[in-house]
C-alpha cells in the first residue's frame, strides 16, 4: 500500500475501496471484508449511503487492527448546521462502532458549511476526528472556507475520472496543500469507457484491466482514488494497480480524452442544489 502524507501530518493511503449504492447489509458486509482481506486499508463510507453500521461489523470482523484501517464518513446536507453535524457524527460513531474517525468531510458544499465546519474544527481538536475536509467543492468554496476558518480542509473529494480531470483545480488544491481524492473513477462506465481504444491499448500493453489502467493514472496523478464493487475479483482486481507504471505518454494520451464534462447531476447547478434541498424539506 502506497501512502500520501496530509497537510496536517496524518497518513492516507493512496488508493480505497467505496460503499456508495451498496445498501444490501449481507453485501456490502462480504465485499468489505473482501476489501480488507485483499489489502485496502482506506474505507470510504457516508452518512447518506445508509450502511455505515454494516461498514462497522464488516471492520469488526475483519480481524485488521484499528490503526491499520482509515476510515472516511462524511456529514448529508440534512444536518449541515453546528449543532447539525455534532449530533449527525455522533451518530456516524455509533454505527460504526469506533471510538474515532480517520477523516470526516462535509458531502456537499450546501447549507450552513460555516457552521458545520466549526463543529469539525472542535471535533478535530478533541482527537474525535484525525482530518477534516470536504466533497465537491470547488476551489472559489474552498477559498472561502479556508481564509474565513482556523482549519485548511486536509481533503477535497471530487467527481474526477479521464473524462473530467479538472487540471486547474486539481493545481489549485496541490498549490494550498489539499488532497485531491476521486469519486467516480470509472465515470460510471459511460461513454464505453472501460472499451475506450486508448485505455484498452494500455491495458493490452500492461496485461492490465482498462480499470486498472484508470487507477494507475490517478494514482501518478497524486490522487487518491476510490473504486467499487460487489464482484469479489473486480475488488482483488481494481487493488492490483502497483507492479506496473505509465509512461509519461501514456499520461499524455490519456489528457486528451478530458472533455471537463461530468457523468453525473452538476453539483454547481441551481437546479442540482435546489433539487437537493428539496430531499431535506428545504423549498422556494
Amino acid at each position: 500500500m502506497n501512502y500520501t502524507t496530509l497537510n496536517n501530518g496524518i497518513q492516507m493511503p493512496t488508493v480505497g475501496f467505496g460503499v456508495f449504492q451498496i445498501q444490501d447489509a449481507e453485501t456490502t458486509q462480504k465485499v468489505v471484508e473482501e476489501a480488507i482481506a485483499t489489502g485496502y486499508r482506506l474505507i470510504d463510507t457516508a452518512q447518506s449511503y445508509g450502511n455505515e453500521e454494516t461498514v462497522g461489523k464488516a471492520i469488526k470482523a475483519s480481524g485488521v487492527p484499528r490503526e491499520e484501517l482509515f476510515i472516511t464518513t462524511k456529514l448529508w446536507i440534512s444536518d449541515m448546521s453546528y449543532e447539525g453535524a455534532k449530533k449527525a457524527f455522533a451518530d456516524s460513531l455509533e454505527k460504526l462502532d469506533l471510538d474515532y474517525i480517520d477523516l470526516y468531510l462535509l458531502h456537499q458544499p450546501i447549507g450552513d458549511t460555516f457552521g458545520a465546519w466549526r463543529a469539525l474544527e472542535e471535533l478535530y481538536a478533541e482527537g474525535k476526528i484525525r482530518a477534516i475536509g470536504v466533497s465537491n467543492f470547488k476551489s472559489d468554496q474552498l477559498a472561502n472556507l479556508s481564509l474565513f476558518n482556523k482549519v485548511v480542509p486536509a481533503v477535497n473529494q471530487v467527481e474526477l475520472h479521464v473524462f473530467n480531470q479538472k487540471e486547474e483545480e486539481r493545481a489549485y488544491m496541490t498549490s494550498k496543500g489539499i488532497q485531491v481524492e476521486s469519486w467516480g473513477a470509472f465515470a460510471e462506465g459511460q461513454h464505453d469507457v472501460f472499451n475506450n481504444p486508448i485505455l484498452k491499448s494500455m491495458a493490452d500493453k500492461y496485461g492490465k484491466s482498462t480499470a486498472q489502467v484508470m487507477l494507475r493514472w490517478q494514482l501518478q496523478l497524486g490522487v487518491v482514488s476510490l473504486s467499487k464493487s460487489a464482484n469479489p475479483e473486480r475488488v482483488r482486481q481494481n487493488f492490483d494497480i502497483f507492479d506496473f507504471e505509465l509512461t509519461t505518454d501514456d499520461m499524455t494520451q490519456i489528457a486528451t480524452l478530458d472533455e471537463g464534462l461530468t457523468v453525473f447531476a452538476d453539483h454547481h447547478a441551481a437546479s442540482t442544489i435546489e433539487l437537493l434541498a428539496g430531499f431535506v424539506g428545504k423549498t422556494y
